[in-house]
């Protein structure tokens, strides 16, 4: 007979990002899995914990403070002694140095390329791309103990947003980009791309720190009128039914899950040979890669997919048959809950 596996999954994250959405989709996920007990220890956030209340996932909050916060370190520390779990498994950098070594396998899950004196006193280590695989043994963790699995998409099924909703010509090229508004996304590049394709429209899903010198950017390369900034936006996947391509032009990115993102959607994607981007897309294939910082070879890449809808379909359809066949929901939360297993020494159920 199977074993049942106790298992906390912690994060101290924002209020919204790529990890913390992944984080509820996969605690979610595994709920639906009667051979795991499960416990979501997370940050105050209301509409986090009325998702995972609903997948039936019991919710505990802590501060996740600084070092000196130690009254809400022993509130955490005794929630972890009382549940006893077999396995704790921490994203990011707060929720894993919060975590202590204890009389349970410590999983520590990388989604970027993090310093790594966070997570040196785990006991397993998982990166989501064979890039941060490397970077974990390469940093000194055994590599028997380092395992990669990479995400799944949220497989939602939404109506596309209207373009007549963001003042967008119905008969106009549109690209979608999606991210925070930071250096890293390069999305400077993609503006100065879209100088030199006069017909496309771009819609810009994300804030940041970068958001005013993009809007001053925009205004500067004459682009005001065909670039729409959305701000954060929970409905990227309705985004993109709407858009014609995806583009993805990071200088860094850890995994790039708004690729998979796009190919679950079936919107044909391009991205930059950033880490993760360029070690996911099979360039031709499920997409097109282009050099890092290369403005002229990204509108090229762009014109190229706008100019020809069949190959751009193509593409799109590679993508989502890849998907389901690699990065599904069922493929990847299996992966998730046999690890867990093998990491607690348990039987795992067939």
């Amino acid at each position: 007979m199977s074993s049942t596996l106790t298992v906390v999954q912690a994060l101290a994250g924002a209020p919204f990002g790529g990890a913390e959405n992944f984080y509820t989709r996969l605690v979610c996920a595994l709920a639906e899995d009667p051979s795991l007990r499960q416990f979501a220890f997370t940050r105050p956030n209301s509409e986090r914990e009325l998702q995972l209340a609903n997948a039936g996932v019991p919710v505990q909050t802590f501060r996740f403070g600084g070092r000196l916060a130690l009254p809400g370190h022993w509130r955490y520390h005794l929630a972890l002694r009382k549940l006893a779990p077999d396995v704790v498994l921490t994203y990011m950098n707060r929720a894993s140095i919060c975590t202590p070594s204890g009389d349970y396998q410590l999983v520590c899950r990388l989604g970027h390329y993090y310093d790594l004196k966070y997570y040196r006193h785990a006991d397993h280590w998982i990166g989501i791309t064979r890039g941060l695989c490397d970077h974990l043994v390469q940093g000194g963790m055994p590599a028997a103990k380092v395992h990669q699995i990479p995400n799944f998409a949220a497989e939602t099924n939404p109506e596309p947003v209207s373009r007549e909703s963001q003042d967008t010509p119905a008969d106009a090229p549109l690209l979608l980009a999606a991210g925070r508004l930071h250096r890293n996304k390069a999305f400077d590049v993609l503006l100065q791309a879209l100088t030199e394709l006069p017909e496309a429209w771009l819609w810009l899903a994300g804030d940041g720190p970068e958001r005013d010198a993009l809007e001053q950017l925009s205004r500067e390369l004459g682009l005001s009128s065909r670039v729409r900034f959305l701000g954060w936006r929970k409905d990227v996947d309705a985004l993109m039914r709407s858009a014609d391509l995806f583009v993805c032009p990071s200088r860094h990115e850890g995994l790039g899950s708004i690729v998979v993102e796009a190919w679950y959607h079936g919107c044909p994607i391009i991205a930059t040979d950033s880490q993760g981007p360029g070690e996911l897309i099979d360039d031709g294939e499920t997409g097109l890669v282009s050099p890092v910082d290369d403005a002229p070879a990204l509108a090229g890449s762009i014109r190229q997919l706008l100019a020809d809808p069949p190959a751009a379909r193509t593409l799109a359809d590679n993508a989502r048959a890849h998907y389901h066949k690699h990065y599904s929901r069922e493929t990847i939360s299996r992966s998730y809950r046999d690890l867990l297993f093998d990491i607690a020494g348990k039987d795992k159920p067939a």
